[in-house]
């Protein structure tokens, strides 16, 4: 594994430790938010105020994001993911305690993002600190593969634990997402900190001003909020769009796997695509594809070629947030890799909040297809302003 998320964390045997914290704690994550839905409306919470609920575990991310990161670059990564792992616990048990209500569902939603976010700016920054400069995009091609695989395992442990029925039985999907969280926890344990985060922590004297102020900073953010949001959009759209032309639930279902698979094949062969082509024409390429996927997929056409967009549409929905991972790692000064990360993590919720929100409403009146051309038409224009990013990495040392 030498070009794998980090040389250091190989060479000390703890590759595997971030992999399956990444992967189990994406899983744990993937299981409670759509049981939390389902739960919901076993207590009969009306549909207008599903969305509500589901912003809550946004809520922590957002105001904690700048905060998490200066934590990580000051006492380590391995702290930071132990914390993520604990609070990941707590939240499988108060879903347990106090699922039967509302407020409880609330509160146990704010505790998972917390979880979440510590998880998740722990495992970024642990790449960025123990992996050279030249194998950044390897490393975050891996990581986010392994995390890629924990969203996709999530859905399916929901039938494992609570059945097939249309509203499953969640007090074993919670049970099972707990003790699952536990694991999260004992493998925290076994993370090894990035020397170098500490070796050099006190140069970092910049502050987050310092880092909005690296060239191509604000383009490099954009890209990757859009890209996530995009990516959000074909989750919600894709059924809307099938339901509208009377495509079968099990054909649509089909088609967000065949998304998933083909953004995680991209992302793990990142590291040899950007050898090959280099780190700003992949990205370019993969956020042309992404757009042409969808605009293809939006029009009405028959299943085969819905298909094969769908894939060109993965395949570049894959790049851009692994892409955009290393080059910010690459960016952001020795000691300050935490808070570069959580900065990333801070616009992705912002634009998870605010863009598919106004596609919404730059296409109403014209159906789930003219969502996906809005976000197509998005995807492209961001590709055009990435144009002038530098993003190329140096050659490999």
């Amino acid at each position: 594994m030498t070009d794998g998320p980090g040389t250091r964390t190989a060479e000390g045997g703890r590759a595997w430790a971030l992999l399956m914290h990444a992967a189990l704690a994406q899983a744990v994550t993937f299981v409670l938010r759509p049981a939390t839905a389902y739960r919901a409306l076993e207590l009969d919470l009306s549909p207008a105020w599903l969305g509500v609920l589901s912003g809550t575990f946004a809520l922590a991310p957002l105001v904690l994001a700048l905060p998490a990161g200066t934590i990580v670059d000051r006492v380590g990564e391995r702290r930071v993911m132990i914390t993520g792992g604990f609070l990941l616990t707590v939240a499988g048990g108060t879903f347990l305690v106090f699922g039967s209500t509302i407020p409880g569902l609330v509160a146990a939603s704010i505790v998972l993002g917390t979880a979440h976010l510590c998880a998740v700016v722990g495992q970024q920054a642990l790449v960025a600190n123990t992996t050279t400069s030249g194998k950044l995009d390897a490393a975050f091609g891996y990581y986010t593969f392994a995390a890629s695989a924990g969203q996709a395992a999530g859905p399916l442990l929901i039938v494992l634990f609570g059945g097939s029925q249309a509203i499953p039985d969640t007090t074993p999907v919670f049970q099972g997402a707990a003790l699952l969280a536990v694991v999260v926890f004992a493998v925290s344990f076994a993370i090894v900190d990035g020397s170098r985060t500490r070796e050099r922590a006190p140069a970092a004297t910049a502050g987050v001003g310092g880092l909005l102020r690296l060239p191509g900073l604000p383009r490099a953010l954009l890209t990757s909020c859009v890209v996530l949001a995009a990516v959000d959009i074909s989750l919600v759209y894709l059924p809307a769009l099938g339901a509208e032309r009377g495509i079968a639930s099990g054909v649509v279902g089909t088609l967000l796997t065949l998304r998933a698979v083909s953004s995680m094949a991209s992302r793990l062969f990142l590291g040899r695509l950007t050898r090959w082509l280099g780190r700003k024409r992949v990205l370019l390429i993969s956020i042309a594809a992404s757009a042409a996927g969808l605009a293809v997929a939006a029009a009405p056409l028959p299943i085969w070629v819905l298909a094969a967009a769908v894939i060109v549409a993965g395949l570049g929905l894959g790049v851009g947030q692994p892409l955009t991972m290393s080059w910010l790692a690459e960016s952001a000064p020795p000691g300050m890799r935490g808070r570069a990360m959580s900065l990333r993590l801070t616009g992705n919720r912002a634009g998870q909040v605010l863009v598919p929100g106004t596609v919404g409403l730059v296409a109403a009146g014209l159906g789930a297809a003219g969502v996906l051309w809005v976000t197509a038409a998005g995807l492209a224009w961001t590709g055009f302003a990435a144009r002038k990013l530098r993003v190329d990495s140096p050659p490999e040392g």
